[in-house]
């Protein structure tokens, strides 16, 4: 699959003959394109010139973002006779919920990546638009992309050149992992839930919530999923039985995701007086660490993180019991060396939002989700006639978004 695009915006050399394709678009291939890929992924990563920035490693192969989806695609720009990799993007398509258990087949589009000497000639745009006809191929009805609000050029790109509409809202809390455990009441009992009844009772928490997978037996089977938790008082174990959907009156459940398999994190351009107060608060709690002050780890070298999915609370002490779950989480990742922090997306009108501890200069408010109907005006006005109306106007009645754990 190649897609050829016209050249002629490009500046050209005497040699060149104006109907030459100077770009190709066409699948990833890993023996072909794995090396070149990689180079694009670490160029593109480099922040504004003295502004600190959040670097991505990806362990492995590029794809391995995507590849725990069932239906996924990786497409690269090749530039010129020489194949040069000016742009990727990678796509997939997932059944989810749409609200009201209402189901439908949904593309995510992520990781597009244009070479900053390339940009400004509509390779974004050709790559976005090739992926969406792969995805309409599979059958999806939507795709939506995620950003970072402030990410101007992004939401430019999706919003007004290739058609997406700005949708939902969602926050990312982020908590740092200290060097001290996390003290969890012993009024609570911490239980693990097998993956099948953690599924039963997923399927039952979240069947009114928006883009909640309907494959989620595949991600709690996952060998990324490091389990699902659920907190309760220990006042209420003899009359709590979830094998037979007996809930006690309050309780707090979530998953874990282990990103740091799939790729690591790097803050740079930090500058030297930060670099130093962030040493500082690690020395001064290695020589005294009776005082467990909360050290901020190590971002300057590579870490990982711990995504908490699926968070739900219920009852009277809700808040208590996440607020102790999350630091269960965090003693998790406490003993696992590799982890720097644990972090949790929610919507902005979550009620478990005001439960997860984290820092706020860590965290950001607004995660922009923007959504796209891929289907023809004529599919559209077919399907308003039957009753079913357009995703893009549709306010659902549950306040939860389900994050895939998959899409980080």
């Amino acid at each position: 699959m190649s897609l050829k695009i016209g050249a002629e915006n490009w500046p050209k050399s005497s040699s060149q003959k104006d109907e030459e394709p100077l770009i190709v678009i066409r699948e990833y291939d890993e023996e072909k394109h794995k090396v070149e890929v990689e180079k694009l992924e670490r160029l593109c990563e480099v922040g504004q010139r003295g502004k600190p920035s959040l670097v991505t490693d990806l362990l492995g192969d590029p794809i391995c973002r995507i590849r725990h989806f069932q239906l996924h695609v990786m497409l690269v720009a090749e530039y010129g006779k020489e194949g040069e990799i000016v742009g990727v993007i990678r796509g997939c398509v997932k059944t989810v919920a749409r609200g009201n258990s209402a189901y439908v087949k949904l593309a995510y589009v992520l990781g597009l990546r244009v070479s900053p000497k390339h940009r400004r000639f509509g390779i974004g745009t050709k790559l976005v638009e090739h992926l969406e006809e792969w995805c309409k191929q599979k059958g999806a009805k939507y795709a939506y992309m995620a950003t970072d609000c402030t990410n101007e050029p992004s939401i430019n790109l999706f919003t007004k050149k290739c058609g997406y509409s700005k949708f939902r809202t969602l926050t990312m809390l982020v908590q740092p992992v200290h060097a001290h455990y996390k003290p969890i009441s012993t009024s609570i009992a911490v239980l693990r839930l097998p993956p099948r009844l953690a599924r039963l009772t997923y399927n039952h928490m979240f069947t009114n919530s928006e883009f909640f997978p309907k494959d989620m037996d595949l991600i709690l089977s996952n060998k990324l999923n490091l389990g699902t938790f659920m907190a309760i008082p220990k006042k209420y174990l003899t009359k709590c039985d979830p094998k037979n959907g007996i809930f006690p009156p309050s309780y707090a459940i979530l998953s874990v995701w282990n990103t740091k398999e799939v790729f690591k994190l790097q803050v740079k351009g930090m500058s030297p007086f930060v670099h130093a107060c962030c040493v500082g608060t690690r020395l001064l709690d290695g020589c005294m660490p009776w005082l467990k002050l909360p050290s901020f780890p190590n971002v300057f070298r590579p870490f990982g993180i711990y995504l908490m999915y699926g968070l739900q609370m219920e009852g009277k002490f809700g808040k208590q019991l996440m607020k102790s779950l999350c630091g269960f989480v965090h003693n998790m990742a406490r003993d696992d060396g590799g982890c720097g922090a644990i972090v949790a997306e929610v919507s902005q009108r979550d009620p478990v939002r005001e439960a997860i501890p984290h820092w706020s200069k860590l965290s950001w408010a607004e995660d922009m989700w923007c959504i796209k109907n891929l289907e023809d005006m004529k599919k559209e006005i077919f399907h308003e006639k039957c009753g079913l109306s357009n995703w893009l106007n549709y306010r659902s009645s549950s306040s939860v978004i389900f994050v895939d754990p998959r899409d980080f």
